[in-house]
């Protein structure tokens, strides 16, 4: 099955009004970025064990690790989780960034050093949360 099918299948298995705040969301990425790079990761180990939540990932980053070996990843990743909806912006090293950023004007969302968690889209400021994942989508 390509990436496409997947996200879409995703997407729609999920509950409203997620499923609706999640289409929003995976569009106005799109429309930030039309030729990123897709990934839809399924959330499961190599031995088919789940370890996270499915997530779609957006760009494409080199991310190092402390062995001085580099893995291809997203840059932007968006995820339900069983509260809400997960927006992570991967690749930030100062991880207060994004709270001292973008949290201040948000609205009502837990932010990490690279995870904005939030109920519905209803309770964040939209532009806000663009600015933060066009941040996201400019670090290459």
């Amino acid at each position: 099955m390509n990436i496409q099918k997947q996200i879409q299948e995703y997407i729609a298995a999920q509950p409203e009004p997620k499923r609706g705040d999640i289409q929003q969301l995976h569009s106005m990425i799109l429309a930030l970025k039309p030729t990123c790079k897709l990934r839809f990761l399924d959330g499961k180990d190599e031995h088919g064990k789940t370890v996270s939540n499915p997530n779609i990932g957006y760009g494409s980053q080199n991310i190092p690790y402390a062995n001085g070996k580099t893995r291809e990843f997203y840059q932007v990743g968006l995820s339900a989780n069983t509260t809400g909806i997960s927006v992570y912006i991967m690749g930030i090293s100062d991880k207060n960034y994004l709270a001292q950023t973008f949290g201040p004007e948000l609205g009502k969302a837990s932010i990490t050093g690279y995870c904005i968690k939030f109920k519905t889209l209803s309770d964040i400021k939209m532009d806000v949360l663009k600015a933060a994942i066009q941040y996201g989508l400019d670090r290459e």
